[in-house]
């Protein structure tokens, strides 16, 4: 099992990993390893994620999330598999972390008499300047 909180943990059988060639630059090794890892995690039919939590990760996964709900990360900054993997791991964790948290929500506030009339008297003052400038019309 893998803790994201102290209520919340997804079994490791949850997720997919598939290991693809690594882009970028890396000489003779990138073309004969398979060092970028491609993290799969179906959150819909995930049976140990929360509703509320499920649509805020969605909403934090962006463009990594799939049509069907499948969060797909890619981790290639490493050289090796393993740290790949451990990367991607990382980063699902984090997420799914982020998501746990609830927002709070806003609480509606009223400005107080005083500032109200500080505003209105900063206001008139703002438009006696203005009203000094112009030229008289008699």
């Amino acid at each position: 099992m893998i803790r994201i909180t102290d209520a919340i943990s997804i079994d490791e059988s949850e997720l997919e990993e598939s290991f693809v060639r690594a882009s970028g630059p890396g000489g003779q090794n990138v073309n004969k390893l398979s060092t970028a890892v491609q993290l799969r995690f179906d959150m819909r039919r995930s049976p140990n994620l929360p509703g509320d939590m499920r649509v805020r990760a969605e909403r934090l996964a962006g463009r990594r999330l799939t049509k069907d709900g499948v969060i797909v990360l890619i981790a290639q900054r490493h050289r090796t598999q393993e740290r790949n993997r451990a990367d991607a791991l990382e980063r699902l964790v984090a997420l799914l972390q982020e998501a746990a948290v609830r927002p709070t929500p806003r609480r509606a506030t009223r400005p107080t008499r005083a500032s109200r009339e500080r505003r209105i008297d900063a206001k008139k003052r703002r438009g006696d300047v203005k009203r000094l400038r112009k030229p008289d019309s008699d």
